[in-house]
């Protein structure tokens, strides 16, 4: 059975037909643009929420901590459920709910103002956000010619890069020199509306429905032969996530720092899409373990350099350092979900790693807030530090070798 669906795999009945093999047609643009607009909106809120709570709410680490995880938490819990609907339900559909829904959810920033609604409002976007993000991503995957799909994840992820980089840069920019917050809070919303514009436009085959093609289980809502993979991704996502959730906010408590930041932000996604620029080719021959491991290493040595080396250039090559890293490993290892399931279960193995993901980036930003208001931020990247040696090693030893013998293409 392994190997019918590994050979046929260059047969997708999903795929919109356009008549070639163009990497870069019109859906896949659409798709591609309002995936941008989406994490520009996450990105954009994610560095100045903690500091608005601090600031203005007067909200300490551990409630910070609780309210920035909430949207992570409801995020992990509803993707594995939406990996599930993606696959048995159609698609563009699916995807304009859920994006219509993340919209919806913007327009709280910029309505209420106390720590408790904020918070209802984190939790209740997650669940959107977890499940537009994988359908959206499952849409991409749809449009893309199958012979050139690895490289097309990789690209597609260049959208996620650019929102980082310009997201953050400029939120805390608009925070530190416009006083009415609404206005910070309005530009996500902006940036959601125009996203969910883009994927109305978006043309997806129609697709047959496929009924009880298995039995509801757990393998059914998670990829459970991927699981040593999700593992050995937790660690890494736990790192990301906190420095990115916690960085404005630990360069001006700890390090008396402010527009730095945003310029951390610029040069980390000049790393990560340089990264994806120059490393498609590789995942486009199959060198998907190579590079995984190439990306874990760099990582490791960003945050070696953050932590341990407190100048401005050190400050500045660490941000490069892991956005190169991340760039590296992050395409590479959602092809590895991606190339141990079948066609019909695309959504699913899609939902797998993004769950995966949002289990460490949960526990990352959770922990993060109760561990830095009982020593410092600064620990908390050196835990950071410690996981990805410990993710880099189990990877290393037994995942990668995990991947090589299951993968069916």
């Amino acid at each position: 059975m392994t190997e019918l669906v590994a050979k046929n795999d260059d047969f997708d009945p999903y795929a919109v037909d356009d008549g070639s093999r163009r990497l870069w047609n019109r859906n896949y643009i659409l798709v591609m643009t309002a995936n941008f607009l989406l994490f520009f909106s996450l990105y954009n809120l994610m560095p100045v929420l903690p500091i608005y709570l601090a600031d203005e709410c007067h909200a300490g680490k551990d409630v910070i901590g609780e309210v920035m995880s909430g949207f992570i938490i409801t995020a992990l819990m509803i993707r594995p459920f939406s990996g599930y609907i993606v696959d048995s339900f159609p698609r563009k559909k699916v995807l304009l709910v859920c994006y219509g829904a993340f919209v919806v959810m913007n327009i709280g920033y910029v309505v209420f103002s106390t720590v408790l609604a904020i918070a209802i409002v984190r939790v209740l976007q997650g669940f959107a956000f977890g499940s537009t993000s994988v359908s959206n991503s499952t849409v991409a995957i749809d449009v893309l010619p199958s012979c050139r799909r690895s490289e097309g994840i990789g690209y597609y992820g260049i959208s996620n890069n650019l929102a980082m980089a310009i997201g953050p840069s400029v939120a805390l920019a608009l925070y530190h020199s416009v006083p009415d917050i609404q206005i910070v809070f309005s530009v996500p919303l902006i940036s959601a509306l125009l996203g969910f514009l883009c994927v109305t436009v978006v043309k997806n085959k129609p697709r047959a429905i496929v009924k009880d093609a298995m039995p509801l289980s757990f393998d059914r809502f998670f990829l459970t032969c991927a699981i040593p993979e999700g593992l050995t991704l937790i660690t890494f996502a736990f790192a990301s996530a906190t420095l990115t959730t916690y960085l404005a906010i630990y360069g001006k408590q700890e390090l008396g720092i402010y527009s730095e930041s945003g310029i951390y932000f610029l040069v980390m996604a000049a790393g990560l899409i340089l990264s994806r620029v120059t490393t498609n080719q590789w995942v486009r021959k199959g060198y998907i373990v190579r590079n995984v491991k190439a990306g874990m290493l760099l990582v490791t040595a960003g945050f070696l350099i953050f932590n341990e080396l407190h100048d401005d250039f050190s400050f500045y090559l660490s941000a490069f350092i892991i956005g190169l890293g991340y760039g590296t490993m992050c395409p590479s290892y959602q092809s590895m979900f991606i190339n141990m399931a079948p066609n019909s279960r695309r959504g699913t193995a899609n939902s797998s790693y993004l769950t995966s993901w949002d289990v460490g980036a949960g526990l990352g930003i959770c922990s993060a807030g109760y561990i830095a208001e009982h020593t410092s931020y600064h620990t908390v990247y050196r835990i950071c530090f410690g996981l990805c040696i410990v993710g880099g090693i189990i990877y290393y030893l037994y995942t990668s070798k995990h991947f090589t013998r299951l993968k069916i293409r």
